[in-house]
């Protein structure tokens, strides 16, 4: 067993100076304060408050101004428009929020997502045109086509006006040519938060056009449970306005008055009253993307917009028996392509599995996996019958859409973030874009000790693990990405009781002990451990309520573990 897998860093205590102004504070919060940055006392109500920053208004966006007035041009003509989305709970939660947004203005408004498998990612011409045909006059995109120069030509070309709001890194050189773009990432643009979500953009859309024109009928507040399930799903940073909007809109989710959303947590056993941000990413947030990913979209929209409680139902159902079918295929693919790097080059700096049999709609989890097994960017893809279309994840040392980037004249169509990228690129094209990749892995990571770092914030003893504490880091919600949930480290614990759990005993049950106090432990995908489990262990963890038949008790959620160094 290799127990040297995972490299432990441990925050630095933090400074007299930040521990006297944080002092109304319990201990070991002022260190998780400070190890994020909070150094004072203002800033401490300000993050424990999930104050936004300053001058957030919608206007301060570039493009906001004629986008806005164009909106307002096609209600006083009732003009139809379209809200054009990408697939993922992103772009899905972005659509349902500007349709529900323009209707409340009494607009002709309807929502368009493309198929992944018949229309691929983003804009294409044919559904533009088939818009125009159908009467629209007006597209505004959402978490897509900032990437899109050729798409917005043709929109201009055939007499149709886009706006385009998306919040992924624009290509270098010009933007598309549309009537507005809306883009915290674009040069020159002075907003201050330049990591909100597609549907965080949609968001800042609709609160400048409520100004302009107050809806009728609709608290704008409402929306934003719409704002927290895509911010979080999307992994967008829990940081600044990300924070706050998905703070308050976590309050809207808990007593949501969406029909649909009741019944997706009824399916999925999830009390909404009590849902947290870890919730929306592992259960409602992967439950809405699975009708994108085996089939159309449209099915979690509806979800989320349908007023009718046996369409809510139904609806419900559907989505949860496709995310139990793209767990299955997700497992499949995985295995398929963790066998395939092993035969090709277990030691390869970039793992590349493409295969005609994977489905292009879940390789970007099975490329998340490899990612985790292995510590290296991984590409999984389709092979079709003239094109491959591929997923891609990457660690912090890779940054992938720089990387793909550089291979631009090999790719159909490419775009993403530092950590998470898809691509598109001919057959013919394929072993080229490969060798590129990996000549550029090894440039870029070649001799580096490519090892995956988990972070804690303070070693604790057990008996610092009181109720207290746990309502002290309560005040840190939202946690994710961006805003990690504080982790700590215990050292030379025994083991007192060692148990494999699940359906198909992957997690790990421990009871540990200091020799005082005695404390249950729960380790996610650490099943494989048991056999060879040492009897004393130092255990990296986040701390936690764990509800269990109407009971709570207080437990170990384990990240990793080491044997102890005695």
């Amino acid at each position: 067993m290799n127990w040297d897998q995972k490299r432990w860093e441990i925050k630095p205590p933090l400074s007299p100076e930040a521990d006297t102004a944080l002092s109304v504070y319990p201990s070991i919060l002022r260190q998780v304060l400070y190890n994020r940055g909070v150094t004072d006392a203002s800033a401490a109500l300000a993050f424990l408050g999930a104050q936004p920053p300053q001058d957030t208004s919608p206007w301060n966006l570039t493009g906001m101004q004629p986008a806005v007035a164009r909106l307002l041009q096609a209600l006083d003509r009732s003009e139809p428009i379209a809200i054009y989305g990408d697939y993922d709970v992103d772009g899905v939660t972005a659509t349902a929020l500007l349709v529900q947004a323009l209707e409340a203005l009494g607009a002709d408004v309807r929502g368009k997502i493309p198929n992944r498998f018949d229309e691929g990612y983003g804009l294409n011409p044919e559904a533009l045109t088939a818009l125009k045909n159908d009467g629209v006059g007006l597209v505004v995109t959402v978490d897509c086509g900032i990437r899109s120069p050729d798409e917005a030509a043709h929109a201009r070309r055939i007499g149709l006006d886009l706006i385009i709001t998306d919040h992924h890194q624009p290509a270098e050189g010009e933007l598309p040519l549309a009537l507005a773009v809306i883009n915290p990432k674009q040069a020159g643009d002075g907003y201050p938060d330049k990591d909100l979500a597609g549907v965080g953009l949609a968001y800042k859309l609709a609160q400048a056009l409520f100004e302009r024109r107050p809806p009728s009928g609709l608290d704008p507040d409402e929306l934003l449970d719409l704002v927290a399930l895509g911010t979080v799903a999307d992994l967008a940073p829990l940081a600044g306005e990300n924070r706050s909007l998905v703070r308050r809109g976590l309050g809207v989710l808990r007593s949501t008055r969406r029909q649909g959303l009741f019944s997706l947590a009824n399916v999925a056993e999830l009390s909404l009253a009590r849902t947290t941000a870890g919730n929306i990413g592992f259960v409602l947030g992967p439950r809405l993307n699975a009708a994108g990913r085996l089939d159309s979209a449209l099915a979690a929209f509806e979800l989320l917009v349908t007023r009718d409680v046996s369409r809510a139902g139904t609806l419900a159902l559907q989505l949860d028996a496709q995310n139990r079918e793209r767990q299955a295929l997700t497992r499949t693919i995985q295995e398929k392509a963790e066998q395939m790097v092993r035969e090709d080059d277990p030691q390869a700096l970039l793992l590349f599995a493409v295969d005609p049999e994977f489905n292009s709609g879940v390789v970007g989890l099975a490329a998340s996996r490899l990612v985790e097994s292995f510590y290296r960017p991984a590409v999984v893809g389709q092979v079709g019958a003239e094109t491959t279309r591929c997923s891609c994840r990457s660690i912090p040392e890779f940054h992938i859409t720089e990387a793909l980037d550089r291979c631009a004249d090999l790719l159909v169509r490419h775009g993403g973030h530092a950590a998470a990228a898809g691509f598109t690129v001919t057959n013919q094209n394929l072993p080229a874009l490969k060798a590129r990749l990996a000549s550029i892995a090894a440039e870029q990571l070649g001799g580096q000790m490519l090892q995956p770092t988990l972070t804690a914030d303070r070693e604790v003893e057990l008996s610092d693990l009181r109720p207290e504490l746990l309502r002290a880091l309560e005040a840190l919600q939202p946690t994710g990405y961006g805003n990690p949930e504080p982790i700590f480290v215990s050292r030379n614990l025994r083991v007192h009781a060692a148990r494999t759990v699940g359906a198909d005993q992957k997690h790990l049950k421990l009871m540990v002990t200091d020799g005082h106090i005695f404390f249950d432990a729960i380790g996610f995908r650490l099943g494989p451990l048991q056999k060879e489990l040492p009897v004393r262990i130092d255990v990296a963890y986040t701390f936690e309520a764990n509800e269990y038949n109407g009971r709570t008790s207080l437990q170990l959620n384990l990240k990793d573990i080491k044997p102890a160094a005695v």
